[in-house]
Parts: structure tokens; sequence; C-alpha cells
């Protein structure tokens, strides 16, 4: 299998619906009370594109995107339009957005994540899909113009000289989602008279 470094068409994925699934582990005791396990580290995303077709053309649009990637077999990105960014949706990514590593003076290599706080809890991801053309960097908070290249199959920022001990090393990006259809069939309901539709177009997103 591959991944094709294609973006799903956001007019369609703008309309979709889905977001984060984790798997937790329930017992219920004998007492009533419960013990509950968390069986995976980080959460997967799951999508479903159905909801956004609207039209005849954009339904031709998914039938030829899913060929192109012989159904489940190639991954390809996917915009979260609820979730896209390194800041909040509705504001613009800025090189101090996220911190993503701090410079030892050696490390010349550091992976892009985006970090998800709530009170004294933070989870971490990793950002493996930025967009090309949308990443900054910053040193301490001072904007890096160059110096760094980013590797937008991976998500690695790459320096010429390494940052610094103790040199925060932050970022602002926009990014996709790596997916894969989780169906080798579209189910289409073909109708001339209106649209045809589609009852589930899922998607499943890649873990590393």
């Amino acid at each position: 299998m591959a991944f094709h470094e294609v973006r799903f068409p956001d007019n369609i994925s703008r309309g979709a619906r889905g977001g984060p699934e984790r798997r937790t582990q329930i017992v219920e005791l004998a007492s009533g009370d419960e013990e509950r396990n968390a069986s995976w580290a980080n959460s997967r995303r799951r999508y479903d594109v159905a909801y956004g077709i609207r039209r005849a053309d954009d339904l031709a649009a998914v039938v030829a995107f899913f060929e192109a990637r012989n159904g489940r077999l190639h991954g390809f990105r996917f915009k979260d339009w609820g979730d896209h960014k390194s800041c909040l949706p509705s504001g613009a990514p800025t090189p101090t957005d996220q911190v993503i590593a701090t410079g030892d003076g050696t490390t010349t290599a550091f992976q892009l994540v985006k970090r998800y706080a709530s009170g004294s809890q933070t989870w971490v991801r990793t950002i493996a899909k930025p967009v090309a053309g949308s990443v900054t960097i910053a040193l301490n908070g001072a904007p890096q113009a160059s110096g760094w290249s980013v590797d937008t199959t991976s998500g690695v920022i790459t320096f010429t000289t390494p940052p610094g001990a103790g040199v925060a090393i932050t970022a602002g990006f926009e990014f996709d989602v790596p997916v894969r259809f989780d169906t080798d069939v579209l189910d289409v309901t073909l109708d001339l008279e209106r649209l045809g539709s589609i009852t589930s177009i899922p998607l499943l997103e890649l873990r590393r």
C-alpha cells in the first residue's frame, strides 16, 4: 500500500461529519463502581463524507477519488474543517502557536505537534501532514524566515544549525489528517430525476 499526497475535495469535506474516537475499557464492579482503562494512548478520527455531497458532480468526484485510491488500499489527505490549524479555527496561524520542542544544542530535527489542553491535562498530537507553505517557525518567540525546512509528508522540521540548549521552538501551521476509505464498496442509490445518493462514505485516520 502507499500514501497518495492528494487531498480529498474541500467542497465535499466541508460538509462531512466526524471527529476523534477513543477506546476505553469499562468494568462494572459488583459494588456498582467502575474501573476504566484506556486501550489507546492516542485518539483516532473517523469521518463520513456522504453528508458533503450536494450535487451530482460531487457524487462523480467522490467516485473518481475512490477509484483512484483503489478503495481502502491507499491513504490520502483530508481537511477537517473543525480542526486544521495550530490555532483556533477562527484565527490565523502564527509562529508562536504551538511549542514543539526545546533545543539541546545538538538535535536538528523536530516533529510538528499540536497540544490540546483542558485544566491541568494536555494531550499531544503528532502532526504528520502540514500544508505546504503554511508552516512558520520561531525560536524563543523570534520568527525565523530561514535556516530551517519542513517535510510536508512527515511533519518533520529540520534546522541547518541546532537550536541552542533551552531555546523554545514554536510553530504555526495548517494541516491535513492522513486517512483512508473505511469501505471497499460505495453503495450508490441511482435516481436520475434527483441526484442519486450514498448512505455512508466512511473515512478512518491512519496512524503512523
